[in-house]
């Protein structure tokens, strides 16, 4: 049975590039440093692009690069409407657009709504300004409980550990006012009831649209709405998601028990910009909505809301036949039934990069957001990048669109025994080192294994995060060429992709070709079969298109943890 919708089929023919599109996540001040001084940049970027062209990807999507005080990497915003100085400047910007387009990849913007910084000069106005005034009104302030306001207004926990409130100082000196910050302190939350907050995002928008963005990638689109009277919550949590009940609630329910992630008033957000980017000609934008269930997330992409918005539930699925197959199948049946493509991720910037998640069995991850430090149980290197591998292969044979995060091309893997001294992310120093945060997926990339100590990233060895000794082995020039080689992978992965319109694919299970340990699915005349465990299998008759088992050709068996792409 063919689970794909007509959208999806017939999108190849059309200008929505999205729909099937390969989309690659650089995060800017790692990926390549031009100016030598340990960040890269958009220079950098720059630069590095036919290498990307090379790879097979549509599009980029760059995080954040906005002014910024740098307290959350560049996800705290002071200017949306300039460049850091760290990354360069509107002309470099422009410059990336244009090259970008003269190798045919579109560029998309990171844009974080839900916060500023407290340096952005709204905040700093609303901090200098009396209660109940106008510059107020952008954020959310509130009177503290207690009988002198010492207690925070409710008990909201923050994203990076700690208290979601801050109280203000009066200018005489006196106790103030508190103010919300769902992530870090230097990061107040805008108050989106707010009508003049939603205007300055849509001059936002249209600034960044104008000079040739493709689009927009929203940080935390399930965010920005805060449930009216903001109630106290049951179970504190500090995951995108909020806490999962054990019971089957229903979408209200969920609301509820969440009042700061996912409120129906969202959706207004949502289609308010849809209306600004149909506005343009072959614009996209893709929610970051740590929504679940996964027919919850799918209300996401209904046609006048977003283009796309991420499959955390499948980010979110182990290396597991039966788990795998069910996140598929719901996946293709929750998006398709709103006309919407389905997408597929595996690591991003936020999250211990796959090929290291893969290594430890289930259950034994620390939780989302806290990361893999030197005191935890350190992983299996090569048991990770082969299921990695897999994996990968895996999910670039489904419709719809994928995400490729900077670095899983290389089988880069987390690092994991970075020590305190060099850590960055928020969470670090407001948990008191108890939880180590994301910093060990964000390390610079290994470009040249013998050029210089940040192996190519810059220009003369600076980095900003120290890279592993394990690095120098995953670069890119000791991969480039080498058959078998996960750069190569990607690439023949890619390629093969485009040429047989696997995104906009009839997609149909094949259980005449599995067994209890393999699951195979047909897409566009393309077998994908994957062995997740036990003994190796008999291939079926085809041509062979891919495969991440080095001697395939020479054992004409699937081994545990590989895939093989056929031509039926």
């Amino acid at each position: 049975m063919v689970t794909t919708s007509p959208i999806l089929q017939n999108a190849v023919h059309n200008a929505e590039w999205w729909r099937t599109a390969v989309i690659y996540q650089i995060y800017p001040r790692s990926f390549a440093d031009a100016s030598g001084d340990g960040v890269g940049d958009l220079k950098g970027i720059t630069q590095r692009l036919p290498r990307l062209q090379a790879l097979g990807i549509d599009a980029i999507w760059c995080s954040p690069f906005f002014k910024s005080p740098q307290k959350d990497a560049g996800y705290d915003v002071s200017d949306y409407k300039d460049i850091d100085p760290l990354f360069g400047n509107l002309n470099d910007f422009d410059d990336l657009i244009t090259e970008a387009n003269a190798l045919g990849i579109k560029v998309i913007v990171d844009l974080v709504p839900n916060h500023s910084s407290d340096q952005h000069v709204l905040f700093q106005a609303a901090i200098n300004a009396p209660e109940g005034s106008a510059e107020r009104a952008m954020y959310v302030f509130r009177d503290g409980k207690g009988k002198n306001g010492e207690l925070p207004p409710n008990n909201w926990p923050s994203v990076f550990g700690g208290n979601a409130w801050t109280r203000t100082t009066n200018a005489d000196g006196t106790p103030g006012q508190w103010y919300l910050h769902i992530f870090d302190s230097t990061q107040p939350d805008f108050d989106w009831s707010n009508p003049k907050v939603a205007d300055m995002f849509d001059d936002v928008l249209r600034f960044w649209l104008d000079r040739g963005a493709a689009g927009f990638r929203i940080d935390v689109a399930h965010g920005m709405v805060k449930r009216a009277g903001l109630p106290d919550i049951k179970v504190i949590n500090t995951t995108m998601g909020g806490a999962q009940a054990e019971e089957v609630l229903t979408i209200e329910e969920l609301e509820a028990s969440t009042p700061f992630w996912g409120q129906p008033e969202v959706h207004e957000i949502n289609k308010r910009w849809r209306k600004v980017l149909d506005e343009y000609q072959d614009r996209a934008m893709c929610g970051e909505a740590w929504i679940m269930p996964l027919e919850r997330m799918a209300t996401w992409v209904r046609p006048d809301e977003y283009h796309q918005t991420f499959n955390f539930g499948y980010l979110e699925t182990p290396w597991n036949k039966q788990k795998m197959h069910k996140v598929v199948t719901d996946s293709l049946a929750a998006f398709g039934g709103v006309g919407a493509p389905s997408t597929w991720v595996l690591s991003n910037h936020d999250v211990v990069r796959h090929v290291t998640r893969m290594s430890y069995d289930e259950g034994n991850l620390p939780p989302q957001g806290d990361g893999i430090g030197p005191d935890f149980a350190q992983p299996d290197e090569a048991k990770g990048l082969r299921r990695g591998r897999a994996a990968t292969a895996f999910m670039l044979g489904l419709p719809g669109g994928a995400y490729i995060y900077q670095g899983e091309e290389l089988g880069l893997p987390e690092h994991t025994t970075l020590g305190g001294a060099y850590r960055q992310d928020p969470t670090w120093f407001r948990t008191k080192g108890e939880r180590v945060g994301r910093d060990g997926c964000r390390v610079p990339l290994p470009w040249e294994a013998h050029s210089g100590d940040s192996l190519g990233f810059s220009t003369n060895g600076e980095s900003w995060l120290p890279q592993p000794s394990s690095y120098a082995r995953y670069a890119r020039d000791l991969q480039e060429g080498v058959a078998g080689s996960t750069l190569e992978l990607y690439k023949r992965l890619l390629k093969v992709r485009k040429e047989m319109t696997m995104g906009a694919g009839e997609f149909r299970w094949a259980p005449e070709f599995q067994d209890e340990n393999t699951l195979a699915y047909v897409n566009n005349g393309v077998l994908v079969l994957s062995n997740f465990a036990g003994d190796p299998v008999v291939l079926p008759a085809g041509e062979l298109l891919a495969t991440t088992q080095h001697d395939l050709l020479i054992e004409g068996e699937l081994e545990h943890d590989q895939t093989v792409w056929i031509k039926l």
